[in-house]
């Protein structure tokens, strides 16, 4: 079988496509870097060179496979957040059509049941919709839970504030590690069980805001950690000033009064999976202690 993997070789893209070559698969990495082009073929993986924003690079990148990895990257700074997830997500799909690809495993998230409100997850609603909407598609949404390597962002509050917050942690928060849904992702690839449009959440841990501040302050030496819940236009300030532009400042905040008042979460929480193998005192002891103390 032939696999293409878009994303990189990031936190989920890496180590699918390690697994799926250790299977005796090939595998093509998507990647917008050239940099990249020695460790993904060191992988054994072939490179694939160019922006998933080229409708045509996409398509030729998708040649030949029988099943594809969709990851939306990224893009700091963009304005129009949700058109250009559109966007990205229709070259993917022009890309399946023109290979007549049968599997796609999409990272999602939670949230993406809303539709609207969930902030940048709300373009993550329209990709299920459009991949579902494919004739002859199967296509299995897979939606983890908050990534634990959002709390690196913590870091500078801890030592500049000596507290950690959002404008939501009054609740329980379910947590993924990457790694987790990493292990997902090439378990979904490998066995290309599913049919039709399917969905399958992904959760590792689940902590109140004053439990993530207490583990991750004690991993760093600072166990009276509070966390702090912030009002939505502080908490909007707050991510202007670390660099957002005011689209995106708005949209994570809409996120967090999502979270807060229990939307984001209400689909996952009607249908809790088994949870992974990586608890926040492994990512607080393995990961975030060394990047504080970096």
């Amino acid at each position: 079988m032939h696999y293409v993997i878009t994303g990189s070789i990031g936190h989920t893209g890496k180590p699918i496509a390690q697994g799926l070559i250790q299977a005796g698969h090939t595998v093509t990495v998507v990647t917008s870097k050239p940099a990249n082009v020695a460790a993904i073929e060191a992988l054994g993986a072939q490179a694939a060179v160019g922006s998933v924003e080229d409708a045509d690079f996409i398509k030729q990148a998708f040649a030949e496979a029988d099943a594809v990895y969709l990851l939306i990257p990224g893009k700091w700074g963009v304005t129009g957040w949700r058109a250009f997830h559109n966007s990205v997500i229709d070259n993917y799909i022009d890309a399946i059509r023109a290979n007549d690809i049968r599997f796609a495993v999409l990272l999602s998230s939670v949230g993406a049941h809303m539709g609207n409100g969930a902030g940048p997850v709300d373009g993550l609603y329209d990709a299920e919709q459009k991949l579902n909407a494919v004739p002859g598609l199967n296509t299995i949404a897979l939606r983890p839970s908050y990534f634990m390597y959002n709390l690196f962002g913590m870091i500078g509050m801890v030592k500049g504030m000596n507290s950690m917050g959002s404008n939501f942690g009054d609740s329980a928060i379910a947590l993924s590690h990457t790694q987790d849904i990493a292990e997902v992702a090439l378990q979904e690839l490998a066995n290309l069980a599913f049919t039709g449009f399917r969905i399958r959440y992904i959760a590792s841990d689940e902590r109140t805001g004053a439990e993530i501040a207490q583990v991750l302050g004690a991993a760093v030496g600072k166990p009276e950690t509070p966390w702090v819940v912030f009002p939505d236009e502080q908490n909007k300030n707050g991510l202007l000033q670390a660099g957002m532009n005011e689209e995106m400042a708005e949209e994570y905040t809409k996120m967090g009064q999502a979270m807060r008042d229990g939307r984001m979460q209400s689909d996952f929480m009607e249908n809790k999976p088994v949870f992974g193998t990586i608890k926040l005192e492994d990512f607080a002891r393995n990961e975030f202690a060394p990047a504080f103390n970096a």
